[in-house]
């Protein structure tokens, strides 16, 4: 009754699994043009908006292209929603940054080596959740719950984002408070050529967004604020940039065999640390 007829007959039918070999037979020649824009234009702004995450989670920019572009691929095979988006958001870089700090310090070694248990843990349960149909369980979060968090969880991301404004190094309390006085105190540290960049980018973003609405706001900040910071040598006056990115897996293998038994027993421990 569960596993179909098919199963008992013998005959397994691979597009269920595998939804690219249904899909991409009946692909049509016209819509390569407008997928090929779509596609360039959601890269151009992963790259930045990945590396952003990564750094938001507490790891080296470079995760955030990983994780930016290999789910991308992945889903592309096996995904059956072509509405859904796949990648990094900012609530999950944050519950990373938030957990996993508790055990490492970010940007280390074994901060990097728990993040990836992390998200083998996650994905191992997700694979778990969806054979045995537990999405319901989603039902019984009340709205004001939901509500709650993603609102806190916003004021919690935007105001960690002071110190890259201000171009200032800030303590990662996560109250919002002493963020606020802790800039306040580091005034004589500002980067003035990094806040004029960032304001500006952000002036530029919501005034395309009220005036020329169908031109992509993000897309003109990333592309002006990188010819700006290059043609005027900013990264000379303070703005902080990220330079050369590793070509290769920079060290996620051998950080990935060095995983023990004790780093998942942190973990799983890790919510009654909180």
């Amino acid at each position: 009754m569960f596993l179909g007829k098919g199963y008992f007959r013998g005959q397994v039918n691979a597009k269920n699994y595998i939804p690219i070999l249904e899909w991409l037979p009946n692909y049509k020649r016209e819509d390569l043009f407008h997928d090929l824009m779509a596609g360039l234009t959601m890269g151009v702004m992963l790259i930045p908006q990945g590396m952003a995450y990564a750094m938001l989670a507490g790891l080296p920019p470079v995760y955030g292209l990983y994780a930016a572009t290999v789910p991308l691929v992945i889903y592309a095979v096996f995904g059956t929603s072509r509405q859904l988006g796949v990648g990094p958001v900012a609530m999950d870089s944050l519950m990373v940054m938030a957990g996993v700090s508790v055990l490492a310090q970010a940007g280390t070694d074994d901060f990097i080596e728990l993040a990836l248990l992390l998200a083998f843990l996650e994905g191992g349960l997700l694979l778990v959740f969806g054979l045995l149909r537990l999405g319901f369980l989603v039902n019984f979060l009340s709205r004001p719950v939901i509500s709650g968090f993603t609102s806190a969880a916003a004021l919690i991301i935007a105001f960690s984002q002071l110190k890259h404004l201000f171009g200032i190094k800030l303590s990662s309390s996560g109250i919002i408070f002493q963020t606020l006085v802790e800039v306040i105190q580091k005034a004589e540290s500002w980067s003035y050529p990094t806040l004029a960049l960032g304001v500006g980018g952000m002036a530029l973003i919501l005034a395309i967004k009220k005036w020329a609405k169908k031109v992509p706001g993000s897309l003109v900040v990333v592309i002006l604020g990188t010819l700006i910071t290059a043609l005027f040598g900013l990264d000379a006056a303070g703005v902080i940039v990220v330079r050369d990115i590793p070509g290769d897996f920079h060290n996620s293998p051998y950080l990935l065999f060095r995983l023990k038994g004790s780093r998942i027993c942190c973990l799983w421990h890790l919510p009654y640390r909180w």
